[in-house]
């Protein structure tokens, strides 16, 4: 007589524990290098609106010898409902009116001076030092054609 045997088949409980643990391990890696590559390419964006907006309102200027009158440049607007009215669909076909982080997107000009700020990844105003910026959370200034305050190097 012959006994017949079952062949068993499958991953053991350790194995299935050990290739998890794994997995855990390089997701804790992976996911803030992935967070923060999220957060440099919304800079990126964010600055290249801001460039887009700058060469539509150099463009107006040219037209109407003076940039788009919106108060001052202490005291920033949306764009929303107000720069974009002036430069729509005549220098820009859609005017950006938010950042990376979807915060609106802030213009100031007096005729003969502009800007264009955004809040950074917070949404509030920080302190302008200018130059180079570590935190996603510090605000990125366009005046009159160049960055005077911009992110550059490692983000945090």
């Amino acid at each position: 007589m012959r006994v017949m045997r079952r062949k068993e088949e499958g991953f053991t409980l350790i194995e299935l524990l050990i290739v998890v643990a794994i997995i855990g391990i390089i997701a804790a890696i992976a996911i803030p290098n992935l967070l923060n590559a999220i957060d440099r390419s919304r800079q990126k964006r964010t600055m290249a609106d801001m460039r887009s907006i700058g060469t539509a309102v150099e463009s107006y200027s040219v037209d109407n010898n003076q940039y788009p009158d919106e108060g001052d440049t202490g005291n920033l607007t949306t764009i929303d409902g107000h720069l974009d009215q002036h430069l729509e669909p005549i220098y820009i076909k859609k005017c950006p009116d938010q950042d990376g982080w979807n915060n609106d997107l802030r213009y100031g000009s007096d005729g003969d001076d502009y800007t264009i700020r955004s809040y950074g990844k917070d949404g509030s105003e920080t302190n302008a030092t200018g130059g180079k910026t570590t935190s996603f959370d510090d605000d990125i200034i366009f005046i009159d054609g160049a960055f005077v305050q911009w992110p550059e190097g490692q983000q945090q």
